[in-house]
């Protein structure tokens, strides 16, 4: 090692532990560097691989919640649960050029491997296994066990760039087959696509072209899927998301375009949520009717990476605490303004990520399932809701690359539906005891 390598890697050492005053990711950026020129790293590293990596997937695999394929006895919730659902499980051309021939989805899951001991990566699909969308069997059968527990729709991520859509075959071959039996509902996924996977203006594969005029089309385009039966509804209205409103110049007027080619086809107009992905609140302002919760977007933090004792010398991610995203949750006051409230699972975006990874650690499935009925419950009680409009959105279906996913894997199995079906019927049977409990007389 050469005297300045060995001086860097002391300068950045030392700095690594002024925090404070210097921010914690800061210091942590140091203290990444510096690993990286750590004259022990060729052993540490050849260490690591042997015992941390290996504790990861001992501790990964060692799991008492594992639930296998049982399903309760059918129920028709008041809650209706939507789960986010992403179609990109299938190869297309554009992918092929800009990722490589065959990627999908899975091209990313399968690579993922822990930052840290416990950390449970790869997540492994068991059942369905590494499906294909191109088999319309794969959407029945993932309709089928979705109604088994409770979910009530899903969210299909819908693609259109200026007149060019993208991954929509499943959701064509869906529109065909009845037999697909889940209602559903389009979440336009309306950033460009570039080779970060934020959104961000930095090297654009496809470029959205924002107008009046692309909108009505893109509208025009969806008709199809808004007059299907299984489409969701408030109201009458087919309900459509839009995951960046606040991006889209002139939002107000290309709303009120939307409600009026709507109602020239004979209908009584839309139902318009805007995603609160990032910074949008009032969706008023933006001509919406209301807006969802996308944790962990918006979501309480408490920075843990500093106790998670992680191996990987190159990560300059961050670990955060589930608990204390549900906390924040339980702990929000009904807004001014519908705002339909939603859950998340154990996020963790390794698998697209491997060393800048956000990662959700302490996940539980008690913890979800708490959460969840909690939110059930205030919907139930929320007088300003029709019925209608009793919805809890879950993130998500099959997000397996950002590790949460509904989808039975091969550490919980089909956890993450009995909890979701536990939560759902807790709450109504809570809610029912309540009312019960205020009748005169009682």
């Amino acid at each position: 090692m050469s005297i300045t390598n060995y001086i860097t890697f002391m300068l950045l050492s030392g700095l690594a532990r002024l925090s404070p005053p210097l921010p914690t990711r800061m210091t942590r950026r140091f203290r990444n560097s510096a690993n990286k020129r750590d004259p022990r790293r060729t052993f540490h590293v050849h260490e690591q691989q042997v015992t941390s990596q290996e504790r990861g997937y001992v501790a990964a695999d060692l799991v008492a919640d594992f639930v296998e394929y049982a399903p309760p006895p059918p129920f028709d919730p008041k809650v209706k649960l939507i789960a986010h659902y992403l179609p990109q499980f299938h190869p297309v051309e554009e992918n092929d050029e800009w990722w490589g021939k065959g990627f999908t989805e899975w091209t990313n899951v399968g690579k993922a491997v822990p930052n840290y001991p416990g950390h449970y990566q790869p997540h492994c699909p068991i059942h369905l296994g590494y499906y294909d969308l191109r088999l319309p069997e794969i959407m029945e059968e993932q309709a089928k066990i979705a109604k088994a527990y409770g979910i009530g729709g899903f969210s299909y991520y819908f693609y259109w760039f200026g007149g060019k859509t993208l991954l929509e075959r499943p959701l064509q071959q869906m529109l065909q087959r009845p037999e697909i039996d889940m209602p559903f509902c389009l979440n336009w996924a309306n950033e460009n696509w570039t080779r970060r996977w934020d959104g961000s203006e930095h090297d654009v594969l496809i470029s959205q072209d924002h107008s009046i005029a692309d909108s009505v089309a893109m509208l025009r385009h969806v008709r199809p899927y808004m007059e299907d039966p299984r489409y969701i509804t408030i109201d009458g209205k087919p309900v459509f998301i839009v995951y960046r409103a606040n991006i889209i110049p002139d939002i107000c007027a290309i709303t009120e375009a939307w409600r009026a080619e709507a109602k020239r086809w004979g209908l009584p107009g839309l139902y318009l949520i805007a995603v609160q992905s990032f910074d949008i609140k009032d969706p008023g302002v933006l001509g919406f009717d209301a807006t969802c919760e996308f944790p962990p977007h918006q979501a309480r933090r408490k920075d843990i990476t500093d106790n998670m004792q992680v191996f990987n010398p190159d990560f300059a991610g961050a670990i955060y605490d589930y608990g204390t995203m549900i906390a924040g949750s339980k702990a929000q006051r009904e807004k001014d303004y519908k705002c339909f409230r939603s859950v998340v699972l154990s996020w963790d975006n390794t698998a697209r990520n491997q060393n800048a990874a956000r990662i959700f650690e302490r996940f539980s499935i008690s913890a979800y399932k708490d959460w969840l009925t909690t939110l059930c419950r205030q919907v139930l009680h929320q007088p300003k809701y029709t019925e209608d409009e009793k919805i809890v959105f879950i993130n998500a279906w099959n997000e397996w690359a950002e590790g949460t996913h509904l989808e039975p894997d091969r550490k919980y199995g089909f956890a993450y539906l009995q909890a979701t079906a536990d939560a759902v019927r807790t709450a109504e049977e809570c809610s029912q005891t309540n009312s019960a409990s205020t009748q005169p007389g009682l």
